[in-house]
């Protein structure tokens, strides 16, 4: 699998790229934004994008802004920024892990494996799902409702899906961040509660299938 790490610090570079490279990934360097999607539009064949925000020529944020225009490739932000807007904003355009320098290059490899995981798993797992006029086609990662096409980023598809395939069932914050962020995400509340404002957003009235269980979670059901 075919990485692009993208940080003005060559040595954050180095470093990820070593660790990546131990466990068999090709990695491809970027130093800063623009040379970023001058490389990723080249040939649009990378699996997962490593992403600093703060760069000269272009940073982060427009970065994916743009590549998320074209593509819904995972995106993990690395950054030295902390503060909770950011971290909401990477989201909204479309991020699919945050992680604060200074990291533990483990752990980022560890969320790499399973992102791409999750990504592959979903390729593999046929299927069908139908309520209330949405249709979650697995194979071909495409969502409509009322035939209409939806656009979704990969975690906002990942998390209609693990809704739909819990029919009126309350799910806790805790259980969909341990099945669609996996087990090894370090996230919080903030996290889901941001995805599933802009999934409601996208889905027009039948957000409303989205209930809120005060207190615990979330529940979906098309019946009520």
């Amino acid at each position: 699998m075919k990485i692009l790490v993208v940080d003005d610090e060559s040595r954050i570079r180095k470093l990820v790229r070593d660790f990546l490279a131990k466990k068999g990934y090709e990695v491809v360097e970027a130093q800063n934004g623009q040379e970023a999607v001058d490389l990723f539009f080249e040939t649009n064949d990378y699996d997962l994008i490593i992403l600093d925000i703060m760069m000269p020529v272009m940073d982060g944020w427009q970065v994916c802004r743009e590549i998320r225009e074209y593509s819904k490739v995972p995106i993990i932000m690395l950054t030295a920024k902390s503060d909770e807007r950011d971290e909401l904003m990477g989201f909204e355009l479309g991020v699919d892990e945050y992680i604060s320098k200074p990291f533990s290059p483990k752990i980022l490899v560890a969320r790499v494996e399973a992102l791409l995981r999750r990504v592959n798993d979903g390729e593999d797992d046929g299927g069908r799902l139908e309520a209330g006029g949405i249709v979650v086609d697995k194979t071909a990662h495409v969502v409509t409702i009322d035939d209409k096409p939806v656009d979704l980023s990969f975690k906002e598809f990942e998390l209609l899906t693990y809704f739909m395939e819990n029919q009126s069932v309350a799910l806790s914050r805790e259980k969909i961040l341990n099945h669609v962020w996996n087990y090894d995400y370090f996230g919080d509340a903030r996290t889901i509660d941001t995805h599933v404002k802009k999934l409601r957003s996208k889905m027009g009235d039948k957000g409303d299938y989205i209930k809120t269980v005060w207190g615990m979670g979330y529940k979906f059901s098309a019946n009520d």
